[in-house]
């Protein structure tokens, strides 16, 4: 009776264990708008992003330079060494100044376009930029999501070694007294070792997920916040398809870049065009003869020059290179309209299976959480049965594995679910800063400012500073563990 009424109260002990709902501390250190301003300020990917963008910018005056007045100046000093002349006007030394101003005037059309083309990238790129924030962002909520997920599995594992491990205790006191057979203790050893190796598994998962956070965000992750709702989620998955058509950031981009191969076109054929420009030169030219004084009277040891035109250039045999550059051009453009098409079918393929995930995903947790309340209402059934000898060990074992299995599946079913959400936003072009209202201790990056302040600069040497890294290096953060501070 003794040992009867023990293992009654480790089986009661046990089903607690598993019926208690996994809890954490409530003093978070870290919530999900942490790690994305975290990323949003220093995640390297994302601060190269912006640099090619800002080196992007850069094609506008580089190509607007081509049709601006150019000057130059050169100057030269000889000294001849050797001369077999005897003539007392051969120079000994010649100095020479030059300097020369042309202006465009006409190029066939190829610097204007030229710059509509590289204005257009620019757009492209900003679009590009955007696409990488979201990308980043949405790598950052699944690993922050994978860290809840796996610490709930890391607990839920525990507590199920626990709940075993008291189980293999009772189930050997009956075996002592003759109530149970060997193969029952086996059964139950047998669970105990298999969650034993899930436990070190999930721990493994949980410390690979920390990582992969410090990776991305730039510091080790807190104890974390469940993650807020997610802002703006469409109501159908036509809505969601309309908004990304016209919001997704990578199909912006094919657009973009669409519109400025039909420009390449304009300048590859300006090849054939005829080219007009305004030309000033002036030039000074001093010998040094070393003779009679009385000569440079009569002989003049210095000239200067100057001459103003107008200088047209009319190409008449390239060897078809001009026309080649066009079909290339054309072909390019052709291209970009089939990417741009590509482009619009992956979106519209990737609003839909990120819709489906997330209702697929609420869905299995809805009847997740049906199948806990049944789990648990099994287990303490086959619990109570067990007591009376109407249910054996292997019984109880079954029953606190499809529990612990239910409580797991409905762990990953709501990392999944959040997941899918915020990948459907960012298929719609949706999940950026400026549309999570981050708040980033100051204005976001506008990669138009950049460009506002390049693209009419002509100065020779306007050059910025030397670049430093902006984003933060995470060797000094410790190796992560699998561990899971227990309420």
């Amino acid at each position: 009776m003794f040992l009867r009424a023990r293992y009654c109260l480790f089986a009661g002990a046990a089903l607690g264990l598993l019926v208690t709902p996994i809890s954490f501390s409530p003093a978070y250190a870290d919530t999900l708008r942490d790690a994305l301003v975290g990323a949003y300020n220093t995640n390297p990917t994302l601060q190269a992003a912006r640099a090619d963008q800002r080196a992007v910018d850069e094609n506008v005056p580089v190509a607007r330079a081509d049709g601006l007045p150019s000057a130059s100046a050169s100057g030269s000093f000889t000294e001849n060494i050797y001369n077999s002349s005897d003539s007392p006007l051969a120079a000994r030394r010649t100095y020479n100044a030059g300097a020369t101003l042309s202006v465009p005037i006409y190029s066939g059309g190829a610097v204007r376009n030229a710059v509509r083309a590289a204005k257009t990238r620019v757009g492209a790129g900003q679009a590009d930029l955007r696409a990488t924030e979201s990308a980043i962002f949405s790598q950052v909520v699944g690993s922050y999501m994978d860290v809840i997920q796996n610490e709930a599995v890391v607990s839920l594992n525990a507590k199920q070694v626990e709940v075993l491990d008291v189980n293999l205790q009772s189930t050997s006191d009956r075996f002592e007294i003759g109530n149970l057979t060997r193969t029952d203790v086996a059964q139950s050893q047998s669970r105990l070792e298999l969650a034993k190796g899930n436990l070190r598994a999930a721990r493994s998962n949980l410390a690979a997920a920390r990582e992969q956070y410090i990776a991305l965000v730039g510091h080790e992750p807190g104890n974390l916040a469940p993650p807020p709702p997610l802002p703006g989620l469409p109501e159908s998955v036509e809505e969601a398809v309309t908004i990304a058509l016209g919001s997704n950031p990578d199909l912006i981009a094919a657009h973009e870049r669409a519109e400025a191969s039909r420009y390449d076109i304009d300048v590859a054929g300006a090849g054939r065009m005829p080219r007009v420009e305004l030309f000033s030169t002036g030039d000074y030219t001093r010998q040094d003869r070393g003779t009679d004084p009385s000569l440079e009277t009569a002989f003049p040891a210095s000239t200067r020059s100057a001459a103003a035109g107008v200088r047209a250039t009319i190409p008449l045999f390239q060897g078809g290179r001009p026309a080649a550059l066009e079909r290339q051009a054309q072909s390019r453009s052709a291209a970009a309209l089939e990417r741009e098409i590509e482009t619009e079918r992956n979106v519209i393929a990737q609003v839909r299976a990120a819709w489906s995930s997330w209702q697929a995903a609420l869905e299995i947790i809805d009847s997740t959480q049906s199948a806990i309340a049944a789990a648990e209402l099994s287990l303490e059934g086959v619990t109570a049965e067990n007591s009376v000898g109407n249910r054996t060990i292997l019984d109880i074992l079954n029953a606190e594995q499809e529990l612990q299995s239910a409580r797991v599946q409905l762990v990953q079913a709501r990392r999944n679910a959040y997941v899918a959400g915020f990948s459907l936003l960012a298929a719609m072009g949706k999940a950026e800063a400026r549309d999570l209202n981050l708040d980033t201790d100051g204005p976001l990056y506008d990669p138009q400012v950049n460009y506002d302040r390049v693209r009419n600069k002509i100065f020779d040497w306007s050059f910025d500073p030397d670049p430093k890294a902006q984003s933060t290096r995470t060797v000094d953060t410790a190796p992560q563990s699998g561990s899971v501070s227990q309420p």
